[in-house]
């Protein structure tokens, strides 16, 4: 069997991203670029993979090691040979392949055909190249009779070099018993003293080993070293999921301002309208509608559901036919089941609400259960938070209809039927079809005109003591 071992390269600081965060932990389309490239290798086939940690170390520890990745830290940065070295290269046994943690383009399929290639090849040493209009910084690559001669840095290339369009992509494919023969030989004889991993074509020259350059597709070429170039790799990578959805029958109304991460799952005859950002494990059915502006992550939505403008939800279940918002929003383990309405400035935590339920507007419900076709006024409020800083549990049955402006200080139990007068504050369980109200009788004084503020607010305590002592 033939074993491949990835050697990620990921030790540096990034200094032109001007962020204190490690570079490969910045985030593309949702994604650090060192977990986009580990993806790719993995999807490649690589059964080992080693990524060489330097800047940041615990931070891209946390990040890598949960994918299946392999941490070597290399102590100084001292170049791109150097940084092989400390990925443990004496005990690399198989094909290797070599890339960088800052390439977030890289597709497995752009892997597998270099790695097939290779496996099938001859060479001791492939470099994997691409052809651009306008190389730029990158280094040349010098070939003889198709073969690879030498790799020019663009600082140090003549004129006549800076014409050649191919360019070195800084991806290499060898063998463990390769590297461990020459990558003991490369010397530190430059102007910054490091060890580069170029050099070993020289070196394979010397030692009559074929290096063959495999032309790739440009994107493997792309590196980010700068926000700017972070900014333009997770505009494409949105860019390729829009148009894979539109593939799919997905209606985008304008894929230049809408935002939809890989993960991301979405049914045919769906309408997402600008503006949307959707993250995560989300899924969303055929038939649905997702208005402009909504923010949405590691959500389920059914099939033919309306999200209307301005909503957020988070790990939330939408189930069919539902109409959530506008300006609502489903905070995490919040379940909506068949036909419920949720209108604007409606927010709900860890709360299931049955078929056929509604809550209008201007509504909090937390750790609740609403029942069947129950209708929640406006301004109702679960008081699932108490003094001893714990949350309790608010029960409304089926087909229970609660009046405006009312609380529910749980634990507290509302039996299927019940009618809530408005303006209520429910204490107490309230049986099944029972009318409940809890509120302050109502006096009118005729002609009423106190002379001062003070007087009207002395004459209405007293009034309200008088009633009180009728009663």
């Amino acid at each position: 069997m033939i074993r491949w071992t990835s050697v990620i390269l990921a030790g540096g600081k990034g200094t032109r991203m001007k962020s204190p965060l490690p570079k490969v932990l910045h985030p593309v389309a949702g994604l650090p670029l060192v977990s986009r490239v580990i993806a790719s290798v993995k999807g490649a086939g690589c059964q080992e993979n080693r990524v060489v940690v330097g800047y940041g170390e615990s931070l891209v520890r946390q990040v890598i090691e949960p994918q299946g990745a392999f941490c070597y830290v290399q102590k100084e940065q001292l170049g791109t040979a150097d940084a092989v070295k400390s990925a443990g290269y004496d005990t690399l046994k198989g094909f290797v392949l070599i890339l960088n943690g800052d390439h977030p383009l890289i597709k497995a399929e752009d892997l597998k055909e270099l790695m097939a290639r290779f496996e099938k090849g001859s060479a001791a040493l492939a470099v994997v190249t691409v052809k651009l209009k306008k190389p730029g910084n990158y280094g040349r690559i010098i070939r003889h009779k198709g073969e690879v001669q030498a790799i020019v840095e663009a600082k140090d290339a003549s004129a006549a070099t800076l014409k050649v369009n191919e360019v070195n992509t800084g991806i290499y494919l060898t063998r463990g018993e390769i590297l461990q023969e020459l990558l003991p030989k490369i010397k530190n004889q430059n102007t910054k003293g490091e060890y580069y991993l170029t050099d070993l074509i020289e070196l394979c020259r010397q030692k009559k080993y074929t290096v063959e350059g495999y032309e790739a597709h440009k994107r493997v070429s792309f590196g980010v070293n700068s926000q700017a170039e972070l900014a333009t790799a997770t505009g494409l990578i949105y860019r390729r999921k829009l148009l894979q959805l539109m593939d799919e029958g997905v209606l985008i109304i304008d894929p230049n301002c809408t935002y939809i991460e890989d993960t991301v799952k979405i049914g045919s005859g769906s309408v997402i309208y600008p503006g949307c950002f959707l993250r995560g494990n989300t899924s969303i059915g055929s038939f649905s509608v997702i208005e402009p502006h909504c923010f949405i992550t590691s959500c389920e939505i059914h099939e033919s559901v309306q999200i209307r403008m301005g909503s957020h939800l988070e790990k939330s279940v939408v189930k069919s036919r539902a109409i959530v918002g506008p300006y609502a929003r489903l905070r995490p383990e919040t379940v909506l089941e068949d036909e419920v309405q949720v209108g604007n400035f409606v927010e709900l935590k860890k709360t299931l609400m049955k078929k056929g339920a509604k809550a209008a507007h201007l509504t909090y419900l937390g750790d609740a259960e609403i029942g069947e076709s129950t209708n929640i006024g406006c301004g109702t409020i679960t008081c699932n938070y108490a003094a001893d800083r714990k949350k309790y549990k608010t029960l409304i049955g089926n087909n229970v209809f609660v009046g405006s402006d009312c609380q529910f200080v749980a634990p507290i139990s509302i039996g299927d039927g019940a009618v809530i007068g408005s303006g209520s504050t429910i204490t107490k369980d309230v049986p099944a079809k029972a009318l409940a109200v809890a509120r302050g009788r109502q006096f009118v004084k005729e002609n009423y005109q106190p002379k001062t503020a003070h007087e009207n607010a002395s004459s209405a305590e007293n009034i309200a003591e008088k009633t009180e002592q009728k009663e």
